[in-house]
């Protein structure tokens, strides 16, 4: 039976070839943006699955509260003294271990005198059998037991030593050291959501606290962003019993330790391994995740193409009812039961999708290296690849599609009385008074619009924030990263060239995505702390950005080794509730974190030193030499030339260094591009699939509107109607669906983009402008669809088609 359907179904397919490329077409298109989401879901679902006891292991992720009662956003970062405490007084617990920040920016190689950065984390000596990471060289239970000890991965250790077993080999990372290899990582083609190069030993951080070069934080509670503490529960052993414990901790710090109303209360939360990535936003991920909330949002989109290619093949398959009445009456009448017809059309949809699936991947293999391309795909270091398992789900996702596709058809041909079937279906109401074929059209329509208007309005905004004035001057201005550099020495050096005109130092570049906060208060009567994002500078800095002092003065140069003293924003003026930016002037503020008072010496006029996503924020300039990461280098002449000078420089300063530096302007850019820039990309191809899609159907209703009309297009000819009688007759009835979709769909796009809009401090409207170029180019695409078809009626000859009447 099922070759009989089989036949039938490709005889049906071959003789309505021209239908059936359209429906194949369009599943394809819409096939193959799914099955880049399928793909990039089962990469993530690879990522710690190697991991033996995963289902037991999770990270304490900490949920700070404010003073007032305000969320702050989950962190996936917690306070380090939760292993200690966990291990000690809850059975639950079987093993933890901590990663901690600050291990690996700069690697100095003493063999050679060769610097190279690697990244990594200084860990407890669990580390290696927690997560399962195998030893190719070295001893994993006492690699990690001493200080000053590492272990490398094969790929750190190949960039560093250039041998195959360095264990014993010694290095320095800045003024620390030496540090000893005990150990290399084997390579595997296993996914960690842990990014590092390096692990070093926790102990290390301990002798580094005792010297005074590293700030107290593994005991300290009140730091949660130092590090990410994991646990594994003993068998038989629930999170709810983990939590509780957590809970019973929180309660049990936040109120005996000192000056506990000076602090953010902490809550903390479980996340289970397997539900890192894909996983929710959370703040200080140890590596690329990817959220559910990207996947959510561009599987919806591939969804919405995919609706719409359905439809299409919905809308074909009724219209082509008419030309198949007397196939289904003389089935119906000869015995065939409803079921039967029912599994003949259901056959013919999943070989239609079965066929579209071997187009999809022609489609998959065109997509594929321009998706790569995307700077969030390299961010994210996706690896989309095609293997048996995902080649299956492919399959049974084409089988899916066939069957939801077919089933509407297959359900209202299968079940007409023969009688009816004969009287087509043209009449038939999806709503009271709008016809099924003419309700998916519209609807087709109206995404492809939404999708137009909302690519405009991304691009827009993408603009608004490139061509932004930020309040500091960002022209003719170079990046360079100072990598443990003096940056006196390299300043000094700098200067003595023409076509360099001006150097700052600075913590950080500002409005590129960095932020860095600390909190004041004028007095310590006061019960509220003021949060102020701040930055270190020099006293050239105020210069090199083109700021604007309001009142007072700034930094001098003798002024940079005593780090008491503070220029606030006018933003920060205000939330001290001083009365004026003079009379904040020889004002104290003092620092949360070790009680010590600053005196405000000037005021500067509000600039964004955020990102555009964010309004303005109280800010500080502070003078922390230790901070300086960068210089901002202000140039006259060439972008090149002024780079060969830089190079000069560098190269005087420090010859076995690598340089680093970027253009200021693109440094400041480089996040609205990655994200917007990106958004644009992908939207404009959805948006140009989904038109394809709906132009694809408009077609096919348009041909076949035509096919079925050619006797009466041939008598009204023979009867003098004009050219332009029969253009109108013939495209009305769908010059009135654009309408239609026209209004559905620009409300409803306003109303979308808005809601993200509004999330930005800083963002463009939804203008009218935008509405008609999104109008005019649908309008044009379905002029161009229906006109081809319109205009080929025209020169038909009412002899060959009336020849028989």
């Amino acid at each position: 039976m099922f070759r009989n359907y089989l036949k039938t179904a490709i005889r049906s397919l071959v003789r309505h070839r021209f239908f059936s490329f359209i429906n194949m077409f369009g599943l394809s298109i819409a096939m193959a943006l799914s099955m880049v989401i399928i793909m990039l879901v089962a990469d993530q679902l690879t990522y710690d699955r190697h991991i033996t006891t995963r289902e037991r292991i999770y990270r304490i992720n900490s949920n700070p509260i404010g003073e007032q009662g305000q969320q702050y956003g989950e962190a996936a970062t917690s306070a380090l003294p939760l292993r200690q405490e966990l291990l000690e007084n809850h059975a639950g617990v079987e093993k933890a271990v901590r990663l901690v920040r600050g291990f690996g920016n700069i690697w100095v190689e003493l063999a050679q005198n060769v610097n190279i950065p690697v990244a990594g984390y200084y860990a407890d000596p669990e580390v290696l059998d927690f997560f399962e990471y195998e030893l190719e060289y070295g001893d994993a239970k006492t690699a990690l037991t001493t200080p000053y000890t590492v272990v490398l991965t094969k790929k750190a250790a190949r960039k560093l030593f250039k041998q195959e077993n360095p264990v014993g080999e010694t290095f320095n990372v800045g003024d620390d050291g030496p540090y000893t290899v005990t150990g290399v990582i084997r390579e595997t083609k296993n996914k960690s959501h842990i990014a590092f190069e390096a692990f070093a030993s926790i102990s290390t951080v301990t002798a580094l606290e005792a010297t005074g070069k590293r700030t107290k934080n593994l005991d300290n509670w009140y730091n949660y962003t130092q590090g990410w503490v994991y646990v594994l529960l003993a068998p038989g052993k629930t999170p709810a019993s983990l939590q509780a414990a957590l809970d019973r901790i929180q309660k049990k710090y936040f109120t005996t330790l000192p000056k506990p109303e000076t602090q953010d209360k902490v809550h903390y939360t479980l996340q289970a391994l397997t539900n890192i990535t894909p996983g929710p936003l959370v703040e200080n991920p140890i590596g690329p995740f990817l959220p559910w909330l990207f996947i959510y949002f561009f599987g919806g989109l591939a969804a919405v193409v995919m609706l719409t290619s359905c439809f299409n093949f919905t809308n074909l398959s009724i219209a082509r009812s008419l030309t198949r009445a007397r196939e289904i009456g003389i089935r119906k009448v000869t015995g065939a039961m409803r079921w039967q017809v029912f599994m003949q059309f259901i056959s013919e949809s999943v070989i239609t999708s079965m066929c579209a699936l071997l187009g999809a991947f022609l489609i998959l293999f065109l997509l594929k290296p321009l998706l790569m391309q995307l700077s969030f795909a390299r961010m994210m270091m996706w690896n989309l690849e095609i293997n048996y398992s995902v080649v299956g789900i492919f399959i049974v996702f084409a089988f899916v599609v066939g069957v939801l596709a077919g089933f509407f058809p297959a359900v209202v041909l299968s079940g007409f009385q023969p009688v009816k079937v004969l009287k087509g279906l043209g009449t038939m109401k999806l709503f009271s008074h709008v016809g099924l074929r003419k309700t998916l059209l519209v609807t087709q329509f109206s995404f492809s619009l939404i999708f137009i208007l909302s690519v405009i309005v991304v691009y827009d905004q993408l603009q608004l924030f490139l061509k932004a004035d930020h309040g500091f001057s960002m022209e003719k201005k170079i990046v360079v990263g100072l990598s443990n550099t003096s940056y006196v020495a390299l300043k000094t050096e700098l200067l003595k060239y023409n076509n360099i005109e001006n150097v700052s130092a600075v913590s950080h570049v500002p409005a590129a995505g960095i932020s860095r906060s600390t909190k004041y208060k004028v007095s310590l009567d006061e019960k509220e702390w003021t949060d102020l994002y701040y930055f270190s500078t020099d006293e050239d800095y105020l210069k090199n950005m083109d700021l604007h002092l309001v009142a007072g003065e700034y930094f001098a140069a003798a002024q940079l080794s005593n780090n008491n003293f503070i220029v606030l924003n006018e933003r920060a003026v205000s939330a001290f509730h001083f009365s004026s930016a003079a009379a904040a002037i020889g004002q104290q503020l003092i620092l949360q974190d070790d009680s010590t008072r600053k005196q405000i010496i000037g005021v500067v006029k509000d600039y964004n030193h955020h990102m555009l996503f964010d309004k303005l924020e109280p800010m500080a300039l502070t003078t922390d030499e230790k901070e300086y990461t960068a210089l901002q280098v202000q140039y006259t002449g060439t972008y090149e030339d002024a780079g060969k000078s830089i190079e000069k420089a560098w190269a005087t300063i420090n010859p076995t260094l690598k340089i680093d530096y970027k253009d200021f302007n693109d440094e400041v850019h480089k996040m609205y591009k990655v994200f917007f820039g990106d958004l644009v990309s992908i939207l404009s191809v959805i948006a140009f699939l989904a038109i394809t899609i709906s132009c694809l159907g408009l077609l096919g209703m348009a041909t076949y509107a035509t096919e079925t009309r050619i006797k009466e297009i041939s008598i009204r000819k023979v009867l003098g109607s004009s050219d332009g009688a029969l253009l109108y007759l013939l495209s009305k009835g769908f010059g009135s669906m654009l309408l239609i979709a026209i209004v559905i769909a620009v409300p409803t796009a306003w109303f979308i983009n808005n809601l993200w809009l509004e999330q930005l401090a800083y963002h463009v409207s939804v203008s009218m402008l935008t509405i008609a170029i999104s109008i005019f180019t649908l309008t044009v695409f379905g002029i161009v669809t229906i006109g081809s078809q319109a205009w080929r009626a025209l020169y038909v000859k009412p002899v060959d088609n009336l020849r028989g009447e």
